[in-house]
């Protein structure tokens, strides 16, 4: 099963920005990745998504601020987070998920679909 092991997580005012990167362990080409936040006494919620083919997706409340992508050559998923509000802070999980090498759809939100998950990367936004 893919390894995922997150990062960049820390504690920012808000407005200010974050990277968060995501590594996996296996060729990152075999996946569909994610990205969702579970904040302390609530539900966890979608992020962010992206597949293969570089079609993403976003939650409606990070639309515009933040954004993922992928580097194939280095394994690795980011999600850079910029103006940072409070109601961002929480604990960010980096999901994916294997498809067939022919399959193209675009990525999904549901946390459901996706297979692994990482241990997670704190953020913290303070006002």
């Amino acid at each position: 099963q893919v390894q995922l092991a997150e990062s960049g997580g820390g504690s920012v005012q808000s407005g200010g920005s974050l990277r968060l990167s995501c590594s996996v362990s296996d060729t990152y080409g075999r996946y569909y990745m994610a990205w969702f936040r579970q904040a302390p006494g609530k539900e966890r919620e979608s992020v962010a998504a992206i597949n293969r083919s570089n079609i993403t997706r976003y939650e409606e409340s990070v639309r515009g601020r933040f954004t993922i992508s992928a580097d194939n050559a280095k394994n690795m998923v980011y999600l850079e987070m910029n103006s940072l509000e409070p109601e961002d802070t929480a604990m960010y999980y980096c999901a994916a998920r294997a498809v067939n090498i022919l399959d193209s759809f675009p990525p999904t939100l549901s946390g459901a679909w996706y297979a692994s998950w990482g241990p997670g990367t704190q953020v913290t936004v303070s006002s």
